[in-house]
């Protein structure tokens, strides 16, 4: 993936996907801290089991998207210093003490 466009894309489509899994698992814990309140306890060990699965694979989501995010911000950051230097015309001069 060398095109910063595809690499844009691919990251937000990653983040997209951490924020609704995100966004899932914390309905799903607010669904069961209401079924505690009104007194039913549906929770089961099997339940309990799958939650922190669902909470270990968001993590490592959050982990994954972050590590793509900082590498796409170093490579953007070599991208601009190689242009910097590109746009730079160098100056090629003789040593000032050559004779005239």
């Amino acid at each position: 993936m060398s095109d910063p466009g595809k690499v844009l894309v691919a990251v937000t489509a990653l983040v997209s996907v951490a924020y609704s899994i995100s966004t899932l698992a914390r309905a799903w814990v607010v669904r069961g801290k209401g079924a505690k309140l009104s007194g039913d306890s549906t929770r089961t060990p099997v339940a309990e089991e799958r939650f922190a699965r669902l909470e270990q694979a968001v993590d490592a989501i959050a982990l994954e998207v972050e590590r793509i995010s900082e590498g796409q911000r170093f490579t953007t950051k070599l991208l601009s210093e190689q242009a910097r230097r590109l746009s730079k015309p160098e100056n090629l001069q003789l040593s000032s003490n050559t004779p005239t």
